[in-house]
């Protein structure tokens, strides 16, 4: 029990590191606004953005798994 208690330990302690150092800082991440269906519809979307002055730059990326489009911006 105590082996696999150590071993559960530095796998946290491993987890805890690699997560920080993957980090990004919070001024360059880009932030969810909308899951659409439709690629165009998330281009609508996120130029409407930028015409409202909501943000300055978007991005949709498709994203298989969910089989939707992601506006980030």
């Amino acid at each position: 029990m105590r082996k696999v208690r150590a071993v559960l330990a530095s796998a946290v302690m491993v987890l805890g590191v690699s997560m920080t150092i993957g980090a990004t800082p919070a001024t360059a991440a880009a932030q969810l606004s909308g899951v659409f269906k439709d690629y165009s519809e998330c281009q609508r979307v996120g130029n409407l953005g930028v015409a409202q002055g909501w943000w300055d730059d978007y991005s949709c990326v498709w994203e298989s798994r969910y089989r939707y489009y992601f506006l980030y911006a």
